[in-house]
């Protein structure tokens, strides 16, 4: 086996990282497993996981009934093409998905990632409009402040211009952005709030696709937290100009706000609605774009007669059977008593931030904890502070926040909010 030293080696100078330069000095840390809510060093040091894995391991990692579905699946094939086949781990998640998604949510469109499932469904909405006739229907309008993701149709949709995406603008169609809501989670949305998105409405709407939105929190855009109210007064304006509504529930999908999905915090259904990350528990990558049935028989009946997307892996076994696997460990667990708790220890361990001349602002919805600096947080000093502290936590911007997998423990959680709390204080 080679030298450890010599693979970090390799690593730096052949691999690029997620928005890391290759020369970066930023430290990258080797590991070596990972059991249930750590991961372990090469060094042998254990770090308690605050991010999840990007907010998608949920049952924590090497979990014996995740590992045990895909060991047995193997067996019979990790992979066959979807076009002309198919198979039962693509049906029997399938059907979880439309019984635990709001109806009439009653199609399934298989991607790799949720970047792709959010370029499927503005595919869809365009083709929709297409198919109906009214091709000048090609512009989305979406909220400032959000992400959905780096493909360039994502990208289109993410903040033109405090977004991490501005330096591809000149190349991206033009969508159109309104502000994000101010109205935050818990208070009524006003009609000083909803005035942007109706205006617009009134304005472009009859050029627009679809108004595309994460529903209540605004994720790696800024982390947040906005009215329920809002979604049902947008609900409502899609619906008397005729537009659709997409809803991007990657982030916030399978439990992580305290409702199964983000949209039930409203009551409401979008036309279309992407979910991924936390869809197989972090095993492998998958994400999915449900539909209506009015939309897809209507792509149906129009030119060409298909739906015109087909990814490789579409349906990859593996991936629908972890996601089928993950879907029943969360459901027939205590979740919802499980988020609930998480909630209460991350208000009760950030309180203190709130003190802090420091911090702009500290905000907890379900098993998401933010605390929003008052200045950009330096990553090549805070990343090593809490990797020796003996936590897992990626900040970005002026937020550091974290999202731990369901199954952490209250002490765990208490080391995670108390390492914020002290880094805060000592920086």
């Amino acid at each position: 086996m080679q030298d450890l030293n010599e693979l970090l080696n390799i690593d730096k100078n052949l691999i690029w990282h997620p928005y890391s330069a290759m020369s970066s000095d930023l430290p990258i840390y080797h590991v070596d497993s990972a059991n249930g809510v750590r991961l372990k060093l090469s060094n042998g040091q254990e770090l308690i996981d605050g991010m999840s894995s990007w907010w998608s391991v949920i049952h924590g990692y090497n979990h014996p009934a995740m590992n045990l579905a895909l060991e047995q699946q193997l067996k019979d094939m990790a992979h066959v093409m979807f076009g002309g086949l198919t198979h039962t781990p693509a049906i029997r998640l399938t059907e979880k998905i439309i019984d635990i998604t709001p109806e009439p949510l009653n199609a399934v469109f298989y991607s790799d990632s949720g970047s792709v499932a959010v370029e499927v469904a503005m595919k869809m909405a365009i083709q929709y409009w297409h198919a109906k006739g009214k091709t000048k229907r090609q512009r989305f309008i979406s909220l400032r402040s959000g992400y959905h993701g780096d493909t360039l149709g994502a990208m289109s949709v993410s903040d033109p211009e405090t977004g991490i995406h501005s330096l591809f603008s000149g190349m991206l169609p033009k969508q159109i952005f309104i502000e994000q809501p101010q109205c935050r989670f818990g208070e009524p949305c006003t009609d000083n709030n909803i005035a942007a998105l109706k205006k617009v409405l009134t304005e472009h709407g009859e050029h627009c696709a679809a108004l595309i939105m994460e529903p209540i929190v605004q994720g790696a855009g800024g982390m947040w937290f906005y009215s329920a109210d809002y979604l049902v007064k947008a609900r409502k304006l899609c619906d008397e100009h005729n537009l659709l509504l997409i809803f991007d529930e990657i982030a916030t999908g399978f439990g992580r706000t305290g409702k199964l999905f983000a949209c039930e915090h409203a009551d409401i259904v979008p036309d279309i609605m992407c979910i991924g990350k936390a869809l197989t528990g972090g095993y492998l990558s998958l994400a999915a774009t449900l539909t209506k049935q009015e939309i897809y028989m209507t792509i149906d009946r129009g030119e060409p007669g298909v739906f015109m997307h087909g990814p490789t892996f579409m349906g990859n076994p593996l991936a629908c059977r972890a996601a089928l696997t993950s879907i029943c460990l969360l459901v027939e667990s205590k979740w919802q008593e499980n988020i609930n708790r998480i909630q209460q220890y991350l208000e009760k361990g950030l309180a203190p931030c709130r003190n802090s001349p420091k911090v702009n602002d500290v905000r907890v919805l379900g098993g998401i904890g933010v605390v929003e600096l008052k200045e950009l947080v330096d990553m090549y000093t805070i990343v090593p502070k809490f990797v020796e502290a003996g936590v897992w936590i990626r900040p970005f911007g002026k937020l550091i926040y974290i999202m731990p997998p369901y199954i952490i423990d209250n002490d765990d959680l208490g080391t995670l909010t108390s390492a914020i709390v002290s880094l805060i204080n000592d920086s």
